[in-house]
């Protein structure tokens, strides 16, 4: 975004969570072992010197960027793949993603619909990559079990909010959803943790739902 404003600090756990949810400013894996080793890092540009950030641990954040979304992130190399009326039965969920798994797919945002006669419908995120393959292992699967169909799409995005603020501070995904919803940008899926919320949304929307995301969140500079 154009006037994001810049953080002089963020934690280590915020800064793994953006990473993870598409921020491409760090690698997860160096702040893992920033982490690890208790070893605060600079981010900063090398094109000229003005401060950057500085990653630290959450103990030694200021007060005043705790309570808050720090920041919001997306992910526009989604692909979405659906098994359509699954059995509801022990053992399915094993056998959809053990393939996947073994194949070293990495999974993300899995959905599993309220059970209805004994069927179900089960959602999950790969790379767009990985989507090809991702089905070729996945129909055979779900033919065996008896599911009525395998559907797919990629033109999903994920966008994101985080900020260790979320945890003890209820009402952010409420108004997350409101501002999304005032963009008139459709949620396929959510996710969480405890200092994220992801939402699965078209990809063209992105570009629409950062910017009510920056505003209803205040992350502009001001």
């Amino acid at each position: 975004m154009p006037k994001a404003r810049k953080l002089d600090f963020i934690s280590y756990e915020e800064i793994l969570e953006l990473a993870r949810a598409g921020s491409q400013v760090l690698h997860p894996r160096a702040a893992e072992l920033g982490e690890t080793y208790g070893m605060p890092i600079v981010v900063r540009s090398s094109f000229h010197e003005a401060p950057g950030t500085t990653i630290v641990t959450g103990d030694a954040m200021p007060l005043e960027g705790r309570e808050r979304v720090r920041a919001i992130a997306h992910d526009t190399d989604v692909a979405r793949i659906t098994i359509v009326s699954v059995p509801d039965r022990p053992g399915i969920a094993h056998s959809i993603f053990a393939p996947i798994e073994a194949a070293a797919i990495s999974v993300d945002v899995i959905v599993q619909n309220v059970s209805h006669q004994n069927v179900t419908d089960i959602s999950f995120t790969v790379s767009r990559t990985d989507l090809t393959r991702t089905l070729r292992i996945i129909e055979p699967v779900a033919h065996e079990m008896q599911a009525q169909a395998v559907t797919h799409s990629a033109t999903l995005a994920k966008i994101s909010i985080v900020g260790s603020g979320m945890v003890a501070n209820p009402g952010y995904a409420a108004r997350m959803f409101r501002a999304l919803a005032e963009a008139n940008c459709n949620i396929v899926s959510i996710t969480t943790s405890e200092i994220r919320i992801t939402c699965l949304i078209d990809e063209s929307q992105v570009p629409i739902a950062a910017r009510a995301l920056h505003d209803a969140f205040q992350l502009d500079v001001i």
